[in-house]
């Protein structure tokens, strides 16, 4: 190789390692920043401080009532109904008090007395006749602003004792901290704040990522393409795998996400909407799911977070780490540990397979998801639901996927080289 071709693709494949590992870093650190606020944002939009929130609906009942009972007004044509049912209810409730009166005094002398003063005073004819004077006031009790204000205030009481009675306190303290944290007081604004944030910083990111899968590309195609590689060159390449395998590793791979978009239905002629409701998410990391399967108390979880760990982070390390001595040590090209480590090992370190699993299980978690929201949507004909699934993969992912290739393809180029071809 001529020395200055030479000189040039060593200087291109350090600019490109580095820039990889700068944009790597950068990366991570936009996509973490980008989900504590996202994990801020869902808390701030998780069902329980919405659809599934006692006080939410406790607060939606009082308006009802009070905008039904600031709406109640008798006219005219309503007051001659209102006061034909008031009469009939009246009428009805005496005939009935007469007649249990006159059964409940039968059969005694001291009955007899009381059932004939009441017959003598026409006690229950004149309460009869006062019917009308009766639905008169109870009519006028109804439509007056101040008593209006008093039923409003008491089947407000009792909304709030039911409630209290019925179901447990709410613990907002954490919803609290968070609208704290922003210097927010209000959810809503608190929750569009969020989503700018977000937004912005998903966009520096992906900027970032669109430089670092060209490099990435480029390097693949270096790899795969360019003759009488050097053992410095290899050196780089491995370096570059190293650098997403970490990224890879310590990002998350997926996001699990089911909420109702747009829920709308009816009550008592008013209508009630809910938005942005988050029913599930989960986004961990592999290093995240080794971690946490780990530290759980049952041996079953424990074992396949080891089993994880061993051959998902620990196998393809070890691989680069012996792709590198394989390249820099002639001694070590002939042992037999090395030569499984970077030829062989690929099939148990399972990274490949690991790739595999996620998109399955990314598709398989879609389709469920998808399924049973769509069921969710269906359950009322008389409810308007919207519901979404915005389960996606994430960039831990295709980083690791492109550590994957890379790692692959470095493999392969180094078995089809004899030790000797290796150049200095």
């Amino acid at each position: 190789m001529k020395s200055g071709l030479g000189t040039l693709r060593i200087t291109l494949l350090i600019i490109t390692a580095v820039v990889i590992a700068y944009l790597s870093y950068g990366i991570y650190q936009f996509e973490s920043e980008k989900r504590l606020i996202k994990d801020d944002l869902i808390e701030l939009s998780n069902v329980k401080y919405g659809l599934f929130n006692v006080d939410q609906w406790k607060d939606i009942l009082a308006d009802v009532v009070v905008k039904k009972i600031e709406e109640f007004d008798i006219s005219a044509g309503s007051r001659e109904d209102m006061s034909q049912q008031i009469t009939e209810f009246l009428t009805t409730t005496i005939n009935d008090f007469e007649k249990r009166y006159s059964e409940g005094n039968s059969g005694s002398f001291s009955g007899f007395l009381r059932r004939s003063v009441a017959n003598i005073t026409d006690i229950f004819g004149r309460m009869k006749a006062d019917i009308p004077i009766f639905t008169e006031q109870i009519v006028n009790f109804m439509d007056t602003p101040e008593n209006k204000g008093q039923i409003k205030q008491f089947l407000l009481d009792e909304i709030d004792k039911y409630t209290q009675d019925t179901f447990a306190e709410i613990d907002y303290r954490q919803r609290d901290s968070i609208l704290l944290k922003y210097d927010q007081a209000n959810i809503d604004i608190a929750t569009n704040a969020l989503k700018t944030q977000v937004n912005d910083l998903k966009a520096q990111s992906e900027r970032l990522k669109t430089v670092l899968f060209i490099l990435a590309g480029l390097a693949a195609l270096f790899t795969l393409f360019i003759k009488g590689i050097t053992t410095a060159e290899f050196s780089l390449l491995t370096l570059v795998s190293l650098f997403l395998l970490g990224a890879g590793l310590s990002l998350p791979m997926i996001d699990i996400d089911a909420r109702i978009s747009e829920m709308n239905f009816t009550m008592m002629g008013e209508s009630i909407h809910f938005s942005d409701q988050v029913l599930f998410f989960k986004s961990k990391s592999i290093l995240e799911i080794v971690r946490l399967m780990m530290s759980q108390n049952q041996i079953d979880v424990f074992l396949v977070g080891l089993l994880v760990l061993a051959f998902s982070v620990l196998f393809p390390v070890a691989k680069l780490i012996c792709s590198a001595l394989y390249i820099y040590s002639a001694r070590l090209r002939n042992k037999k540990f090395i030569n499984f480590m970077v030829f062989k090992s690929g099939k148990w370190s399972m990274a490949d397979v690991m790739v595999v699993a996620i998109f399955m299980a990314y598709i398989g978690f879609s389709g469920i998801l998808s399924e049973q929201l769509n069921q969710l949507g269906g359950v009322s004909q008389s409810m308007e639901m919207l519901t979404t699934n915005h389960t996606e993969l994430q960039i831990g992912f295709y980083l690791f996927t492109a550590f994957v290739v890379m790692s692959l393809l470095i493999s392969q180029r180094l078995s089809k080289l004899k030790p000797a071809e290796l150049q200095a």
